[in-house]
């Protein structure tokens, strides 16, 4: 857990949780929705886990959701600038995994012809949706384990 944890106001934590109420009333009506278009009953669990893993698989490789909500936090960065930011990465394990993400089509990697050539890495409109579909869980076990407390 980071530390010291991020001071809020009682209202603010009161928002972001009605907010999180929300997104899973949101997924329930998901849920429901999908289990009604299952063809073998009201879900075929074997389809059904086989489509998470395979559409969540990205999320669940080493330094992914460092550079992705590094991307995401701070926007736009450079190859060095990353680097910087993702304490103990090596260049030869942010060269991989940037060129995973593009292949993805969760990053951007721009290349600007310069002189002198700068390559920037963005994330996508796919990467930026991911992110803000990510904020709410993310907050949520935020809180949960005490990275987000109120202020008394």
């Amino acid at each position: 857990m980071p530390d010291p944890p991020l001071r809020i106001s009682s209202s603010d934590l009161d928002d972001i949780e009605a907010r999180i109420d929300s997104t899973i009333s949101q997924g329930s009506e998901i849920r429901k929705v999908l289990a009604k278009n299952s063809k073998s009953g009201p879900y075929d669990t074997k389809w059904e886990v086989d489509a998470a893993v395979e559409s969540l698989h990205v999320f669940g490789k080493r330094w992914t959701i460092e550079i992705l909500s590094t991307l995401y936090i701070t926007g736009p960065r450079r190859f060095n600038q990353l680097k910087t930011l993702l304490t103990g990465i090596s260049s030869r394990t942010l060269s991989d995994k940037l060129r995973f993400l593009v292949e993805e089509g969760l990053v951007i990697r721009q290349v600007d012809d310069g002189p002198p050539v700068r390559v920037e890495y963005i994330l996508s409109d796919h990467g930026k949706a991911c992110g803000r579909l990510l904020s709410p869980l993310v907050a949520h076990l935020k809180i949960r384990n005490g990275s987000v407390k109120t202020y008394n």
